[in-house]
This record gives C-alpha cells, structure tokens and sequence, in this order.
C-alpha cells in the first residue's frame, strides 16, 4: 500500500492503501465506462435507459471496494475508511489489531472492524516464509521496510513522516503483517497518552450507498416495465 502524509503537521497521518485493489478499481470502470458509454450512445429503444441505470448502480460499489479503502494512521488515532463506512478509533479506545484471513481491529467495546485497506495476502505469507528460510540457510540479511504497501517505508523506526529506510534484522514478514505489527507498535506506544483518548465515532458513507441505490431502484423499475 501506498503511504502519504496527511494534512495535520501537528500528527501527519500514515496513509495505507491497496494497489492491486486500486489498479483493479480503475481497470474496471474503463471497462464500464467504455460498454456504458458505447450502450447510450450506440443503444436502441430502452438499452440506454439501462445502461445508465447500470452504471450509476456499479460505477460507486466498484469505487467503494476498490479505490475508497483506506487507513489512516497518527500519533492519537486510527481512522479507517472502509467501502460503506468511516471509523476513527483513538489509541486509548483501541484494544488490539489481529490478524487471521482478514485484518481488523478490536475496539475496547469489543466491537470488531475490518481493515479493508490493508488485506492479507497468503501467497505473499508463503514468499515471506520462503525468503526467510533462504535468509537463514545463508546467513542473509533482512531487507529495509517498503515495497507494494510501505511506498517510501514502513513505520518500523520511521515514526509519522520519516522517509529513511532502516535495516530490519528481524525476520522476513509478508508486507500486510509488517504494517500489522507496526500498527500495534503504535497501539502499545500510545495507548495512555493524553492526545489518545476520545470516543469511537462511526460515519455511514452515504454519497457512496445514495448513488448506488437510486441506481438500483431505477434499474430495477426500467427491468419491471420493460
């Protein structure tokens, strides 16, 4: 995932996304954008009336689980945005972050929240295994934060905006779980502190789920009168 900073410069924000989610997200709607277009301009009778219809159905669910997902990362607070919902988590509210066949965190409520942004990979679990039995039968070295979801590095000793990678002489971690573990690095740093604490807020992204209903209701309208 990419990171950026944020706007505070107070707490700059880690920005994590998912890039094979993002170019997949922008495949698709070129792919829906060329057939919606081509079906209004070229279409017959109520096959433009449809294809628009489809569009603005499809055109928001494809943005809110590709491109949309996000998590934001600061000093007081985690903030994830997922396809139809905005949670901000202050450090102090949060329990842990676990990781199984999904990656969530567990608030002190115990309700849990799914990190949409940052999903696990098994293959890239099973290329981290194998790179760190060939580190140990050869004695190599562990390579610096980065790659597909740290962009200019990990959050590994590189706390809130710092662009200079460190050697990491740990083992070798697939991408999403070295973002899991500097996650939680953080959760344990500031978990007490005063800036931290606050309640859990949940925000239902109504611009993404208002377009693709209306969509849905007049495609569904159009199919019922034919």
């Amino acid at each position: 995932m990419t990171t950026q900073d944020h706007q505070s410069p107070e707490s700059k924000d880690r920005i994590y996304r998912s890039p094979a989610g993002m170019i997949g997200g922008f495949l698709l709607l070129v792919i829906i954008g060329w057939l919606g277009i081509d079906a209004v301009i070229s279409g017959t009778g109520n096959t433009p009336w449809l294809a628009l219809a489809t569009m603005i159905f499809v055109v928001p669910l494809v943005v809110a689980f590709t491109l949309r997902p996000a998590v934001f990362a600061n000093n007081d607070r985690l903030r994830i945005r997922n396809p139809f919902r905005v949670i901000t988590l202050p450090w102090g509210e949060t329990e842990t972050l676990r990781s199984g066949y999904s990656n969530e965190v567990l608030a002190k409520s115990g309700t849990k929240y799914q990190l949409w942004a940052i999903p696990v990979s098994l293959r890239g679990r099973k290329k981290a295994a194998r790179q760190q039995a060939r580190q140990s039968a050869g004695g190599g070295r562990g390579r610096a934060p980065g790659g597909m979801f740290g962009g200019f590095g990990g959050m590994r000793g590189d706390t809130f905006g710092g662009r200079t990678p460190v050697p990491d002489a740990g083992p070798t971690r697939a991408e999403a779980d070295r973002i899991m573990d500097d996650l939680r690095e953080l959760l344990e740093m500031r978990t007490k502190a005063e800036t931290s604490q606050g309640e859990v807020t949940v925000r239902w992204a109504y611009e993404v789920a208002a377009p693709a209903v209306a969509g849905a209701v007049l495609l569904a309208v159009l199919l019922a009168v034919g």
